[in-house]
């Protein structure tokens, strides 16, 4: 159901579930076994003649699509099981999309109410998936007044039904520290497959929430990975003004509350017109439909790829499926109309790297 900000969900009450209401939680029984462990691949192809070695974690075969899946599975399950939720617990989150859609998933495995605040620049596709995961989607069409930004009128919105929705949880994906917590896992499962022999890891950010997750786990094994922290041109997460960004699913308006200092090597802010170019590149040369972060991701090393040591191993964490942007990264029109006519980014011409 799509609802606009005069819908009064305090009205809603969930049917009760206490039939069907796990009293232990079996991590290999159902779609949550699926959650993690996804696969590592060679990119062979989408920086020709490279002098390292480059990977692909892809996060995108996560059951719900996306690494999101781990953080939203991490924090309802730990709900469960402190008690913080119950069978009638009514689950409130904001999110752009993929975290969005991760919840949903798992609200449904759990039969649980789950509304999602989103706003206008949400996908159609993220809109379909999350009603069809059974979500309730609350929609903010305008932003915060003061700010300009949509997300601080989501996160108003999410604190004003907490207030009228009985029984009401909130995961808070900018603040929970099991975000950061589901991914020392992510970060594992790369480290194991290299054995510990991982020089760079690239990861977008977004909650901060991989980028901290991962850290944590290089930090706490002393190991040698550096973190290259990918961010969109116009987010304010490492400093600079904030500016209108196309793109979703990377970089903040707001400064996330599980951001802290010195958690990357280094970062690279990246446009939407490389985002765009970076996943068009990888679609033509290496057959992967991925996400707008992951097009970003791709075109940090692009930017630095010259001062990466030769030998070296690098990981990109390929954070969710191309297939929520079909409407706008793989839409030659819609591509045409925000950017102009581009395509030779991506068919033969070398990227401007100081985009």
């Amino acid at each position: 159901m799509l609802a606009d900000l005069e819908k009064d969900w305090s009205v809603i009450s969930p049917d009760s579930l206490s039939e069907s209401w796990p009293d232990t939680i079996t991590e290999n029984e159902g779609i949550i076994s699926a959650v993690g462990n996804t696969p590592l691949i060679r990119l062979n192809r989408v920086f020709p003649n490279l002098n390292f070695r480059l990977y692909a974690k892809l996060e995108a075969l996560n059951p719900g699509g996306s690494m999101k899946d781990r953080a939203a599975l991490s924090i309802i399950r730990h709900g469960i099981e402190t008690g913080q939720i119950g069978p009638n617990s009514v689950i409130i989150e904001s999110s752009s999309g993929n975290m969005g859609i991760g919840l949903a998933q798992a609200c449904a495995y759990f039969k649980l109410r789950f509304i999602c605040v989103v706003d206008t620049k949400a996908t159609s596709q993220n809109l379909r998936l999350l009603e069809a995961y059974g979500a309730d989607v609350d929609l903010v069409t305008e932003p915060d007044p003061q700010t300009g930004e949509f997300l601080q009128a989501r996160l108003d919105r999410v604190r004003s039904l907490l207030r009228s929705v009985k029984d009401s949880f909130w995961p808070n994906q900018y603040a929970n520290t099991l975000n950061p917590q589901a991914h020392h896992q992510t970060m594992k499962e790369i480290v194991e497959a290299f054995d510990e022999q991982v020089d760079y890891l690239f990861c977008a950010t977004s909650t901060c929430g991989t980028m901290r997750g991962c850290a944590e786990y290089i930090r706490a094994h002393n190991l040698k990975t550096k973190l290259v922290a990918v961010d969109a041109e116009g987010s304010i997460i490492f400093g600079g003004p904030s500016a209108k960004r196309l793109i979703p699913g990377h970089g903040a308006a707001v400064v996330p509350e599980l951001y802290q200092p010195g958690l990357a090597f280094e970062y690279v802010h990246v446009s939407d017109l490389a985002c765009i170019v970076g996943c068009r590149r990888l679609i033509k040369r290496e057959a992967i439909l991925a996400g707008g972060s992951t097009g970003a991701v791709v075109m940090a090393v692009d930017r630095i790829k010259e001062s990466i040591p030769a030998g070296a191993t690098c990981v990109l964490i390929f954070a969710d499926r191309g297939e929520r942007y079909i409407d706008t990264i793989y839409s030659d029109p819609w591509v045409k109309q925000n950017f102009g006519q581009v395509s030779h980014l991506w068919d033969e011409g070398e990227f401007n790297r100081g985009r």
